[in-house]
């Protein structure tokens, strides 16, 4: 499976879809949808609504999240936005803040 990496330092600004994984590193405004896993590593800001088949997060999301499988938020990790997902772990030294709705 082909990954899609958005590198630190690059800021997009728009609509991101893909059928494959993706990796943020960087700044994503607007909307973001994968078919598979997204991960956005310490450091990376998204300020969109993010849709996904999985979301880890370690660094900052400001969205609403829609994940099929789950939602890992990973210590460090800051989510601000209501989630849809069937799973949701949040680990120690994380924060969140908004609703979980797990009827998905």
């Amino acid at each position: 499976m082909a990954q899609t990496i958005i590198g630190q330092g690059l800021t997009i600004e728009g609509e991101i879809t893909s059928d494959d994984e993706v990796t943020v590193a960087g700044t994503v405004r607007g909307r973001l949808v994968s078919e598979g896993a997204v991960a956005v590593d310490a450091g990376a800001v998204i300020e969109a609504d993010v849709r996904a088949g999985a979301l880890s997060v370690a660094g900052s999301v400001t969205g609403n999240v829609t994940a099929t499988d789950r939602v890992d938020l990973l210590a460090g990790g800051r989510l601000v936005g209501d989630v849809r997902t069937a799973r949701i772990t949040i680990q120690d030294g994380a924060s969140f803040k908004g609703n979980v709705d797990m009827d998905v």
